[in-house]
């Protein structure tokens, strides 16, 4: 019960729902999700924690970056949970938008600036 306890909680904040939908894509840094979803830094490491503790999201360097991901599913619930988002809130418009900006949004440039 405590995995299970853990993925729903994980999911119960519209950020970190809309940081899964926006995973979905593509592999994102840090930059590109606080670009993406218009939080600070801080807010949006702390939602990756929370995710990846609860087997959601994984991480992967590469060179300058930590690229996240969706995961496989760290457990049943995980996975079963993942593989159900893809279908879910697809049609939302929050979401839609937050998609939709991705394919502006540059690491580049973004890393320019900071």
């Amino acid at each position: 019960m405590k995995e299970f306890i853990k993925v729903m909680k994980a999911l119960s904040d519209p950020n970190r729902v809309k940081l899964l939908k926006i995973l979905q894509q593509k592999e994102l840094c840090v930059c590109e999700i606080q670009a993406a979803l218009g939080i600070a830094q801080p807010t949006v490491s702390k939602h990756l924690k929370v995710l990846e503790s609860a087997g959601l999201v994984g991480r992967r360097k590469e060179g300058l970056w930590v690229n996240y991901t969706l995961t496989g599913g760290g457990s049943p619930y995980a996975a079963t949970l993942l593989g159900n988002l893809k279908y879910w809130l697809s049609e939302d418009a929050e979401v839609r938008k937050i998609v939709e900006k991705l394919s502006d949004i540059e690491r580049e440039e973004i890393c320019r600036k900071t």
